[in-house]
């Protein structure tokens, strides 16, 4: 004997391959659907109902927000990759998994009410940038030698590690030094 559960989940999973299979049909005799495009934003839309979920359930689901996150920045980034061709960026597109990670702990934090929370959304989103920055230029390095990509990641790079060592990232400056840090003249 099936309980309601399995019932609904049968229901449901039933209803969404109907409509795939409906979608793929169509996409046959008109061939007006581009699976390349489509495929992708299915991933981002099934992360969005994380972020449903999330609303629905109130501040106590705000972790939602991660897998919501991930499931949909993965999915942004293959519909980029299905639009441009650039497959070979696979190779260090798992870097933005871990800027990801960092925005779905901001929003938990920021939809939660935790600054701690945001604060460490903010320092993973850091990491994965500064990892995407590496591995992205060394890998456009090799795959397009010829590539304004790797120039322009380390342009950006540079500029980060600039900005966050002036304390324009944290809203506060570095102090200017006083008169009296400069030794005496002789």
């Amino acid at each position: 004997m099936q309980t309601n559960r399995s019932n609904a989940g049968a229901l449901v999973a039933g209803t969404i391959l109907i409509a795939f299979g409906l979608i793929a049909l169509a996409g046959q005799f008109l061939r007006i659907l581009d699976w390349g495009f489509i495929w992708p934003l299915i991933v981002v839309g099934f992360g969005s109902l994380f972020f449903l979920g999330m609303v629905a359930g109130g501040r106590q689901s705000a972790a939602f927000a991660i897998p919501g996150s991930i499931i949909s920045g993965i999915g942004l980034v293959l519909l980029f990759a299905s639009i441009t061709g650039h497959w070979e960026a696979m190779s260090y597109f798992w870097t933005l998994i871990i800027i990801f990670v960092g925005i779905g702990i901001y929003i938990m934090g920021w939809y939660g009410g935790d600054a701690s929370q945001r604060q460490s959304g903010w320092r993973v989103m850091k990491i994965g940038f500064i990892l995407f920055v590496i591995f992205g230029g060394f890998f456009e390095l090799i795959f397009r030698s010829n590539s304004l990509v790797f120039p322009i990641l380390l342009i950006l790079l540079g500029i980060y590690l600039i900005l966050s060592r002036t304390g324009l990232f944290s809203g506060k400056r570095l102090e200017e030094p006083s008169d009296h840090s400069i030794p005496p003249a002789s």
